[in-house]
């Protein structure tokens, strides 16, 4: 038994050792409570990014505008009814009304990091409606598509404007988009572009893996360039995380981000 023990401690401290040479940092870019670290995309449209509850922790299916409520208190950073039981104080709604205010804008702009990164893989989960449509943008303009693609005609070939989809670049290889109205999950594992000491580019933006709902979609795919609706439309070594909020109500939670 005590040598099983001590056998035991040896391989935990190997394993922790490896994670530490690795170098690997968590980041979590939302902190469950307000909008610090967050910043809006100039354009002629209204901001309506709060940080709230939905009125549970799905939506239905069939409902078409998305409330956001006030945070309850308690629970600490993360996101409302986070896996393993955590509480959040709130999750990040884009919504088309708004308590108080139910007519509200129809359109809202793209909210971005403050913060920039290069190489890194980035952990998410999201909700959407019936037919919505929003975007994880690496680096502000390198975007990986959310889309209501559930229940897309198995004849139906998946397109670049499909859940998991890096736009303008690559299709899912398979539909693993979960039901509207539920919260869904990417990881993304990305690799930045590369630039001389010219700043001549000298290798494309890559995403190795998109797994979406625990199910990989697509791996190994080249963006040439920005892929559409960018932040900047321009290329760089660093960039922030973007999430798209101008095609319709989304909300995100639990938002962290590995870097190397």
């Amino acid at each position: 038994m005590k040598r099983n023990l001590f056998l035991l401690t040896v391989m935990m401290i190997a394993l922790s050792s490896a994670h530490v040479a690795q170098g690997q940092t968590t980041k979590r870019l939302f902190n469950g409570t307000n909008l610090d670290g967050w910043e809006f995309k100039a354009g002629n449209r209204q901001n309506v990014w709060t940080v709230g509850r939905l009125a549970g922790n799905t939506v239905a299916e069939s409902a078409t505008t998305m409330v956001a409520l006030p945070s309850r208190g308690g629970g600490g950073p993360g996101g409302a009814g986070a896996p393993g039981g955590a509480m959040p104080t709130g999750v990040m709604i884009n919504p088309t009304a708004t308590a108080g205010n139910p007519a509200g804008p129809p359109r809202g702009v793209d909210i971005y990091t403050t913060e920039k990164f290069g190489d890194c893989t980035v952990k998410v989960e999201f909700l959407i409606l019936r037919g919505g449509n929003s975007g994880v943008y690496l680096m502000g303009e390198y975007e990986v598509q959310i889309a209501d693609s559930f229940g897309r005609p198995a004849n139906r070939p998946l397109g670049q404007g499909d859940m998991g989809a890096v736009y303008s670049a690559a299709a899912p290889t398979r539909n693993a988009a979960g039901a509207p109205g539920t919260w869904q999950s990417f990881e993304i594992e990305f690799v930045a572009p590369k630039f001389d000491a010219a700043g001549n580019k000298t290798a494309n933006a890559l995403f190795k893996k998109i797994v979406l709902n625990g199910i990989t979609v697509l791996e190994n795919v080249e963006a040439a360039g920005p892929t559409g609706g960018g932040l900047t439309m321009r290329e760089a070594a660093t960039g922030p995380l973007m999430f798209q909020g101008d095609h319709g109500p989304v909300a995100f939670r639990n938002v962290e981000i590995i870097l190397p």
